[in-house]
């Protein structure tokens, strides 16, 4: 069966939410395939999460759980990953593009020599004729992303081998709602490590909560390189303290040093889908729209009428931020009062 997988990660005991949108994702590919999605669990304690990833999608979850996977490192990762893939053989191996899968899925590639495109913007099923070949091959994964610095958006195939991979940041699929009926199986793996895994030893973890959380936003107010005073992000704040929302950036603004990069929409960045998104002085490359295409309703506000954002923007305003901005501050606070 050509069975498409998804790694879930997890951390302290919870699963990413990228992973839970890879499951309905493959949920999609494998129901095209007539095939199963299996999920691949790593960590120690983590067996219960089985269970919550079933009830998201999964048909099977493969779940490793030993003491040298409680805190991530690459080498046993891989290890279980690649010996676990060898031995199944599925069609599709799904990572969520995070600082984790960055690091995992192009290991996991070389390891199984298999291609692997980065940070894919759709997934979809289907053929493709090889010309110089003089043949068809059938039920390919369309891994497709933008490419040449956002000009054309590219169709990736990988024909000849297996697994077919792919990382997805989050946001960019969205989770089915959780089935507590749903049943699946859970199969516990023992995993083989060699010596060489534990190159390295975890001294000491630290971590921080972010405090930006654009994705479950309901209003976000955006600055790009139009932004270029620190007094423009400060207008932008403003706003945002008005409407309840957060703010974001684009990669050219964060790049600037205008805003750190936990802001960042795009690519590259964060994917939202808010119900209001207010560009302020972004030209919409395809980089930063892919991040905020689907946003409820988008406005606009740009000096150039010519602005690609426009194309996709339900509201326009070709004007200055610094002029329009402070009006549409003073219009809410009266409208407040």
């Amino acid at each position: 069966m050509k069975n498409v997988w998804v790694f879930i990660e997890q951390d302290d005991g919870k699963i990413a939410e990228v992973s839970l949108e890879l499951l309905a994702k493959a949920g999609e590919l494998a129901q095209t395939l007539g095939s199963q999605v299996w999920g691949l669990l790593c960590g120690q304690g983590v067996t219960e999460l089985a269970e919550t990833a079933i009830h998201y999608g999964a048909d099977k979850v493969l779940v490793a759980d030993h003491p040298e996977l409680a805190v991530y490192r690459t080498l046993p990762y891989t290890r279980v990953a690649v010996d676990l893939l060898r031995e199944h053989q599925p069609d599709i191996f799904l990572i969520g593009a995070t600082p984790l899968g960055r690091d995992l899925a192009p290991r996991i590639a070389s390891a199984l020599q298999v291609g692997l495109t980065a940070d894919c913007t759709d997934l979809q099923i289907g053929d493709y004729n090889f010309r110089l070949e003089k043949k068809l091959y059938t039920d390919l994964l369309y891994q497709i992303r933008p490419a040449f610095g956002g000009n054309i958006v590219a169709t990736i195939v990988n024909p000849k081998t297996r697994p077919q991979m792919a990382t997805v940041r989050e946001g960019v699929m969205q989770a089915s709602e959780p089935d507590p009926t749903r049943t699946g199986e859970i199969e516990m793996v023992e995993p083989h490590f060699r010596p060489e895994d534990f190159a390295l030893k975890v001294l000491r973890r630290e971590t921080r909560e972010s405090t930006v959380d654009l994705k479950n936003a309901s209003v976000v107010v955006a600055g790009g390189a139009g932004a270029s005073q620190p007094e423009d992000f400060q207008l932008i704040r403003e706003l945002v303290h008005i409407l309840g929302g957060e703010v974001g950036a684009t990669r050219a603004a964060v790049d600037a040093g205008f805003i750190s990069g936990e802001h960042q929409i795009g690519q590259t960045g964060v994917t939202v889908r808010p119900r209001l998104y207010i560009a302020a002085g972004i030209s919409g490359a395809i980089q930063h729209r892919t991040g905020m295409e689907e946003s409820n309703k988008i406005v606009a506000i740009n000096t150039d009428p010519d602005a690609p954002i426009f194309e996709i923007a339900d509201y326009k305003i070709v004007g200055d931020l610094r002029e329009v901005l402070p009006m549409m501050i003073q219009a809410l606070r009266e409208k407040a009062r």
